[in-house]
């Protein structure tokens, strides 16, 4: 059973990434780069401060350092406790499969950090604006979905990797959240 998904793994990956093309390639570079949310990430400050003001700003700022220490960590935990080839390293698929950047990173990535790190951040912020930004936690979501199939795109990761890290920080988000307005209404901050 594991060896029929690892191996439909292995083709949805080679379908995904060699549908990627050279007019394309720059975007998904861009969108892959983690100084490019940046702005994002300063909006989403910006809206703390605002909705919640300076008390809530800085126990927001120290959740989210919390929530992506925890969700890089358990990233790296897993990729070198399982030890899945990344698909550049792969030697069933590193001949057939598109390599988009200079540099395929460290050998092993189950599962994707930048896809537990974007989706867990979106999740976080979708359950805190929530009452006041009625969109925006679709904006985050979506963000997070193309950040997350970047990696495919540029060949770094393997669908399942992917969809790991997409659920992975989806729950941690989650877990953040609670625990942030539990924090709030426990020490009435």
């Amino acid at each position: 059973m594991l060896e029929e998904l690892m191996r439909l793994d292995k083709e949805v990956f080679l379908f995904l990434n060699n549908l990627g093309s050279s007019e394309w390639d720059a975007f998904w570079m861009f969108l892959t780069n983690k100084w490019s949310a940046i702005p994002l990430y300063v909006l989403l400050l910006i809206l703390s401060y605002k909705q919640f003001g300076t008390k809530k700003l800085l126990v927001v700022l120290i959740t989210v350092v919390l929530l992506i220490t925890a969700t890089d960590q358990l990233s790296n935990f897993f990729k070198y406790g399982i030890q899945r080839l990344r698909p550049c390293y792969d030697p069933e698929v590193s001949q057939m499969m598109r390599l988009v950047k200079d540099y395929c990173g460290g050998k092993f990535g189950y599962f994707s950090a930048h896809a537990s790190n974007t989706s867990a951040l979106a999740l976080f912020f979708t359950i805190l604006f929530r009452p006041y930004y009625k969109y925006l936690g679709i904006f985050l979501i979506v963000w997070a979905i193309f950040v997350s199939y970047s990696r495919i795109y540029i060949g770094v990761h393997f669908p399942l990797d992917v969809l790991s890290g997409i659920v992975v920080g989806f729950l941690f988000g989650w877990l953040f959240a609670k625990l942030y307005i539990f924090a709030i209404y426990k020490y009435r901050i």
